[in-house]
């Protein structure tokens, strides 16, 4: 059974076991003090206290031998990429996630940056020796405009999909602590994979929950539940 859950994850995950997910992928603030054009704002985007203690959980709740993906902020990078090693991940691929529009110049008035931002950044992390995949990913990667309809930043399932199917085997848990309206969730739910995901914010909670409902509704099976728990390894 998957679940959905609602709270701050680095108290969520204090409560899993050790090493009690295949793989993570997700999609953390930035640090940029974002705010789209409905005056949405993400939790947790504008200091940075959080990112080592939830660092930390993530590294200890995945399973050895295994991978993590982030995003990240690029501007942001020395931060994740310092909290990250600190915790015990390395680096192992940089993705490139390309865009048909540049996020920020999303109306004419938009200040203008010394360069458009038309793509996306993501690492991939390991944690002990993982076994590369048989048939590896390219390092760049299509991002579909999602529209933003549900999360300031959301991301789209047709990106996210292929990670999970690369980085892990049918069946797996994957775990998403940032998870917003839950479009990680969806791409492990079709990628016939288990997910947990975790969210702050009541409202992308919420959209998230209405999200997964949904799809287990359109194939008639069981919604995500908050009983069950990740064993350990």
């Amino acid at each position: 059974m998957s679940r959905f859950i609602l709270g701050n994850c680095i108290d969520v995950m204090r409560g899993f076991p050790d090493r009690a997910v295949d793989l993570i992928v997700t999609d953390p603030p930035y640090l940029v003090g974002f705010k789209d054009r409905q005056c949405r704002q993400i939790a947790g985007d504008v200091t940075d206290e959080w990112l080592q203690p939830a660092t930390l959980e993530m590294y200890r709740v995945l399973k050895k031998d295994a991978l993590m993906v982030s995003f990240y902020g690029w501007n942001r990078v020395d931060r994740f990429m310092a909290a990250w090693k600190a915790a015990g991940f390395y680096a192992v691929g940089q993705l490139v996630f390309t865009k048909n529009y540049a996020s920020n110049r999303r109306n004419a008035r938009a200040r203008r940056g010394f360069v458009d931002y038309c793509h996306e950044g993501a690492y991939v992390l390991a944690k002990g020796r993982p076994v590369p995949p048989l048939k590896p990913l390219p390092d760049v990667l299509p991002f579909p405009y999602t529209g933003n309809t549900l999360h300031p930043t959301q991301k789209p399932v047709e990106a996210l999909q292929p990670l999970i199917e690369s980085f892990s085997a049918p069946g797996a848990i994957v775990l998403d602590p940032f998870a917003g309206s839950g479009s990680t969730c969806v791409a492990a739910y079709r990628a016939g994979r288990r997910y947990i995901g975790i969210e702050m914010l009541a409202q992308y909670h919420r959209a998230g929950t209405e999200r997964l409902a949904a799809m287990h509704r359109a194939v008639n099976t069981p919604a995500a539940n908050d009983e069950w728990l990740p064993e350990a390894a």
